[in-house]
């Protein structure tokens, strides 16, 4: 199979690793998330599609930059072949468990995961499904914990290239990943023709309005809630309108939310956070950064697995920082860092971007923030 050999030859940075699992060392505590790899688009300069495509190949034919300081420490009874070990929930045995569980949720194993994933990938090399289903997990892994957008651009055209079938379910992460590296053009072209957000989570949406196309952003969301999903069309637009400061829109669109009747599976959640929205926003109007008392202030919002707290630092009429002080997420990937790092840049959370997977967690942050800060308005 020539994609495959290709693919291979391509990874052969992996066999630097070596596939003899270590032991796996005392639980890592719950860190901030290492540096990204990557700047985000809006601080990034635009680039032209030979430049991004020259980006990805390079990152996919050399190994990152931390590589050689990277240790793997997976238990020896790991089934690394991807075989799922019936029974109860067990990350000592299963790999897709161990990966969720364990990597997932310990930001300073982030990087332990993908040289793994790449031991993964020449382990099964044999086996055609399993590598395509190595490839797409370290596209994941490079996408949604290390925003390393090139890296992860490299893996999940391979695994297009070996099955097909994944094709237009990957196309919303490969614009992502394209918009990130700096090329509107390619991410444009990758999703154009997309009538509504199959994502079930607003993903499709949530790009269009970063990539600044609001009007396409929301015919997108209206498309998504017809198909007979109006939470997720609406709150998606919501959030499209709440970034580009749309205030007055994303209101009657999260009140949209409120009254819907049907939806997704997680209907209940998103009514939740569309009310934590409209509260969030009535509360904005009202803020003055200049009218706040100087000091600390802590408040709690809706997230995904349960309430999230913040504590909010004011000095001199300007927020000096934002710390997550309490919450029960456990997929949380970049949110916990990169939500507070844009609201202290910004100044306030218009024009905050919700971290990519971590929406929930993002829109959390954000909206406990506005209810800190209103409690020190003099």
């Amino acid at each position: 199979m020539p994609a495959l050999a290709l693919l291979l030859a391509l990874a052969g940075m992996s066999v630097m690793a070596g596939l003899a699992p270590a032991p796996r060392p005392p639980a890592v505590p719950r860190a901030v998330p290492p540096s990204r790899t990557a700047a985000p688009a809006a601080d990034a300069p635009a680039r032209t599609r030979a430049e991004v495509e020259a980006l990805i190949q390079k990152a996919g034919a050399t190994p990152p930059d931390w590589w050689n300081s990277v240790t793997v420490n997976c238990p020896a009874t790991v089934d690394l072949t991807w075989k799922e070990v019936k029974g109860p929930w067990d990350p000592s045995k299963n790999l897709g468990q161990f990966i969720w569980s364990i990597i997932n949720e310990n930001p300073g194993r982030w990087k332990e995961g993908a040289k793994l994933l790449h031991q993964v990938l020449i382990l099964n090399k044999d086996n055609p499904a399993k590598v395509v289903k190595t490839a797409d997990a370290l596209a994941r892994l490079y996408h949604n914990l290390l925003g390393d957008w090139a890296r992860a651009a490299f893996w999940w055209r391979k695994t297009v290239a070996l099955d097909a079938s994944y094709g237009d379910g990957l196309a919303p992460d490969l614009a992502h990943c394209y918009w990130k590296l700096g090329s509107k053009e390619m991410a444009v072209a990758a999703i154009r023709g997309f009538t509504s957000d199959d994502s079930r989570h607003g993903a499709l949406v949530k790009l269009w309005g970063e990539m600044g196309d609001l009007d396409k952003a929301l015919a997108l969301a209206e498309g998504t809630a017809q198909a007979g999903y109006p939470d997720v069309g609406y709150l998606a637009a919501g959030d499209a309108c709440r970034l580009a400061g749309r205030y007055k829109e994303a209101l009657g669109y999260y009140q949209k939310v409120v009254d819907a009747n049907k939806g997704w599976n997680d209907i209940k959640q998103n009514k939740a956070r569309a009310q934590a929205s409209i509260e969030a926003i009535r509360a904005v109007d009202g803020l003055d950064l200049s009218r706040v008392r100087d000091g600390t202030y802590n408040a709690t919002s809706v997230a995904y697995a349960g309430p999230l707290s913040v504590a909010v630092t004011v000095a001199g009429g300007k927020i000096v920082s934002v710390k997550v002080v309490r919450h029960e997420e456990k997929q949380y990937y970049t949110a916990l860092a990169d939500t507070p790092a844009q609201i202290v840049r910004k100044q306030g959370i218009k024009g905050v971007d919700a971290v990519t997977s971590a929406t929930i967690t993002s829109e959390a942050i954000m909206n406990a923030t506005v209810k800190a800060l209103a409690q020190g308005m003099k």
